[in-house]
């Protein structure tokens, strides 16, 4: 059995029952949402399972406006699903809602109401400045309330954020180039340092206290081990490439094993 299978079973290579349970409940949280790296490899021959229902595995060469045709539906309603705007980047493994949020039926087909070109653009990146402005409104606003001082885990824009409630967006997606350092955004003990995640490449977590975690995904290296302490801004990792070729860290933070807004406890400026 290996490392990430023991941590899941509740082995702990040693550690504490309620450390355990803490990460395991983290590992099996994650792997429940593989998508959450939106890296994963298309189909079930590749070690994945199918897409949940109402998503869309995105496949290497789709577009958007590609996968709207074949689905039937307009692409300014696709990039509003999605929160996308132009120029509508899609990457291979990412999870693409492809029925209405709320489960209606309504205005989905490409032969329903026509919307114009500029409409559809306007839709989307409307859709993207109201996620940036929630974003910023709530920045380091539960900071206080973990008891933890944290600190941004690499410097670089966010590509990709969180979205409650969606296992396929249970944390950040930060812009690193490949061999920037990764640092540990607050002090604690690593919990877990390896690569038996499927989707996350090379991972690490980190235990804050008794109900906060860290994850940092996507590395190219790995520079701490399980058992060591660490401290907030210590590099960790390097940073690594995501499938589809871009520099990104995946970053979590998890309040008594359930995914929270990482926004929320990073200080608002880097």
């Amino acid at each position: 059995m290996d490392r990430a299978r023991a941590w899941r079973a509740g082995g702990g290579l040693g550690a504490p029952k309620a450390l355990r349970l803490a990460v395991a409940s983290l590992l099996t949280a994650l792997l429940a949402g593989c998508g959450a790296g939106g890296l994963a490899p298309v189909d079930s021959r590749d070690g994945y399972g199918p897409a949940p229902p109402g998503y869309y595995r995105i496949r290497s060469g789709d577009t958007l406006s590609e996968i709207a045709e074949r689905k039937g539906i307009r692409m300014s309603t696709l990039a509003a699903w999605n929160a996308l705007g132009p120029p509508y980047g899609i990457f291979a493994g990412d999870l693409l809602r492809v029925e209405p949020p709320d489960g209606s039926a309504g205005a989905i087909r490409t032969a329903s109401t026509p919307t114009s070109a500029r409409s559809a653009a306007s839709g989307g990146v409307e859709a993207v400045r109201t996620s940036a402005r929630t974003s910023a409104a709530v920045a380091g606003a539960d900071a206080a309330s973990s008891g933890i001082t944290w600190s941004w885990p690499v410097q670089g824009p966010i590509k990709r954020g969180f979205r409650t409630g969606d296992r396929t967006r249970q944390g950040v997606r930060i812009a690193a180039g490949e061999g920037a350092s990764v640092a540990a955004a607050a002090d604690g003990t690593v919990v877990y340092s390896g690569s038996g995640l499927k989707g996350y490449g090379n991972l690490i977590i980190v235990k804050h206290n008794a109900r906060y975690l860290s994850a940092y995904g996507f590395n190219r290296e790995l520079l701490v081990r399980e058992g060591d302490r660490v401290k907030r801004g210590q590099r960790v990792a390097i940073a690594g490439r995501a499938a589809n070729g871009e520099g990104l860290l995946h970053f979590e933070i998890r309040r008594n094993g359930v995914a929270v807004d990482p926004l929320r406890f990073l200080p608002p400026s880097r």
